[in-house]
């Protein structure tokens, strides 16, 4: 396992066009000579994913406007984990567990996947990347199952940003394990206090702020004037996050991810997190497509699929509703 090296920096740009399987994707450095690959779709929109953590760190829209909320004083340092983006919570979510906060494949580098299984999908996304993590000895001693976690990076031809996670039981003593899993998204917004989540009423959340106790959602949308930290239980393969100022709502589709956590820290707990700035919270808000109350369970060889697609449309907002209603209710 441990012969699983990631590119070296030095052979990292000179690989850069034999490893990767799509034309619009280009192997570079990034911030400290930590290696990214940047996907770019000929119509105009654009992400960045670092091999650390297998991190999307920037996701454009075809204007060049960023749609990802990456923290200023994020610290883009192994072993830290980078703040905002889409940080991969596995083979933990949060605390719910032995391990370290949100596990391990946040801060473990990655290898570009040059000959993954084919993909069942129904996306012609010809822009993408294939990333694979397996466990190191260091991650055995810590997590004794053997596994490999495949992830595919897309851009599809409107813009949309796709995530599709397969994790595999490689195990060869027959032992099965259990996992919680996140995708900890970071949107961008213009100001939390403009902005609602649909497609979230009347569903029942663990409080994260009271011990996970169980509560049920009121109202018709949620709203923001404080501290948030819920893990929504079955909800519906699509929300709709709508941002007042902008005029934009980011629509998340989901399969295989029955919960969504939102959070956003408010003004105490930014203060306390050196990598994330004291007003910052103004301007971000996480929806997390998500498996939490019920962890996964694979046999040996077993593969479970987890996929996000987000994408970002042009919004009017009338009397507190998303107009038109089909972004939630429609295709």
């Amino acid at each position: 396992m441990s012969s699983e090296k990631v590119l070296s920096s030095a052979s990292a740009s000179a690989s850069a066009s034999a490893p990767l399987a799509s034309p619009h994707a280009e192997l570079c450095r990034g911030i400290n000579g930590l290696d990214k690959v940047v996907l770019r779709d000929p119509r105009g929109s654009s992400a960045e994913v670092y091999l650390y953590g297998a991190h999307v760190t920037s996701w454009k829209n075809d204007h060049g406007e960023e749609l990802l909320f990456v923290s200023s004083k994020a610290i883009f340092k192994p072993p830290k984990a980078i703040r905002g983006g889409i940080p991969i919570c596995f083979p933990q979510f949060s605390n719910v567990g032995s391990l370290e906060q949100h596990g391990f494949a946040r801060n473990r580098l990655w290898t570009i996947d040059t000959d993954p299984p084919p993909f069942s999908t129904t996306s012609s996304s010809k822009t993408f990347v294939d990333l694979i993590l397996k466990p190191s000895e260091e991650d055995m001693k810590i997590w004794a199952h053997s596994f490999e976690f495949r992830l595919r990076v897309a851009l599809g031809p409107g813009g949309d940003l796709l995530l599709t996670s397969r994790i595999r039981n490689t195990s060869v003593d027959g032992k099965p394990f259990s996992f919680t899993f996140a995708y900890h998204t970071y949107f961008s917004v213009s100001d939390i206090s403009e902005v609602r989540v649909e497609g979230l009423e009347t569903l029942d959340y663990l409080d994260n702020l009271q011990n996970r106790e169980r509560f049920t959602e009121q109202g018709d949308a949620i709203t923001f004037e404080s501290e948030v930290d819920k893990i929504y239980l079955s909800t519906p393969t699509k929300i709709a996050i709508l941002d007042h100022e902008k005029k934009r709502t980011f629509v998340l589709r989901k399969d295989g991810l029955p919960d969504a956590v939102v959070w956003n820290p408010w003004d105490k707990k930014a203060k306390a997190m050196v990598d994330f700035g004291d007003e910052e919270y103004k301007h971000m808000l996480c929806v997390e497509a998500a498996a939490v109350e019920k962890p996964i369970t694979l046999k040996a060889g077993e593969e479970w699929k987890g996929r996000q697609e987000l994408s970002a449309v042009p919004s009017s907002y009338c009397s507190g509703q998303l107009d038109p209603q089909k972004v939630l209710h429609g295709s």
